[in-house]
């Protein structure tokens, strides 16, 4: 179903499977004014947008930081009230930043609840290419050899790019082109890591303690994950307009 602007909504059941959590979770954060309310279509059906899945999957990652009901309502309270979805997730990104890695067990079924869409082969293959997900060990979609009906196809998520690998799905680009951006990518952050890291080990000096460095990496990586998500969207829209202008 869609609006009039023809953006993609989703009810109360999609939006919670979306985002992986209960429909009571959802009506919870609504009570507490963290997200705001569904556009009310026929029916008195409610409908969210994308832009309340992004908020909704944000609100969850301050959750697993540690923040408190309070805390997340006065920091969603500071960012500008007409943040898009893809804002929401590049802030989102920011502070997943803070948190170690993570991923989660999935099988097809909730996979694709999570996706919101069907996942074929071809397009589980390209996740996995990614590094979004990985097929359980023995896990296959066909039978085994001895004819005994195989294991249900189970999946280790990430959960903080499952969003953008399933957007990825629907890019014009060839696959191979969408890997080798991924390589730029990893190869240039971690040039920037190994370049950064340098200068924090000849900041703190040789006789800082561990607890010491750790703190200073904690209260720095999500400052550094900001700067670098900033430039490289400024870098990337100046490389864009000197394109345009060629063309």
């Amino acid at each position: 179903m869609t609006t009039d602007t023809e953006e993609p909504t989703l009810t109360v059941d999609e939006l919670a499977a979306r985002a992986g959590v209960t429909v009571r979770t959802v009506r919870f954060y609504s009570s507490k004014g963290l997200l705001p309310p569904p556009v009310i279509g026929p029916r008195r059906v409610g409908h969210y947008s994308q832009e309340h899945l992004a908020r909704l999957a944000l609100i969850e990652e301050l959750q697993r930081q540690g923040m408190t009901l309070a805390a997340i309502e006065r920091h969603l309270q500071q960012l500008p009230a007409d943040l898009s979805a893809q804002d929401l997730a590049l802030h989102r990104a920011v502070v997943a930043s803070w948190a170690p890695d993570a991923a989660e067990d999935a099988t097809r079924e909730e996979l694709e609840r999570r996706a919101g869409r069907p996942l074929g082969e071809e397009d589980l293959e390209r996740l996995v290419a990614m590094n979004i997900i990985e097929r359980a060990e023995g896990a296959s979609g066909t039978a085994h050899s001895s004819g005994s009906p195989a294991a249900p196809d189970t999946f280790r998520v990430d959960p903080a790019l499952l969003a953008l690998g399933v957007q990825l799905l629907d890019v014009p680009l060839a696959h191979e082109s969408i890997l080798a951006a991924r390589g730029v990518l990893l190869e240039h952050s971690r040039a920037a890591a190994r370049e950064l890291s340098a200068l924090l080990r000849e900041a703190v000096g040789e006789h800082e303690s561990v607890a010491a460095v750790k703190s200073l990496s904690a209260h720095m990586q999500p400052l550094v994950v900001q700067a670098l998500l900033t430039t490289f969207q400024r870098s990337l829209k100046a490389e864009l307009r000197e394109w345009l202008k060629e063309s």
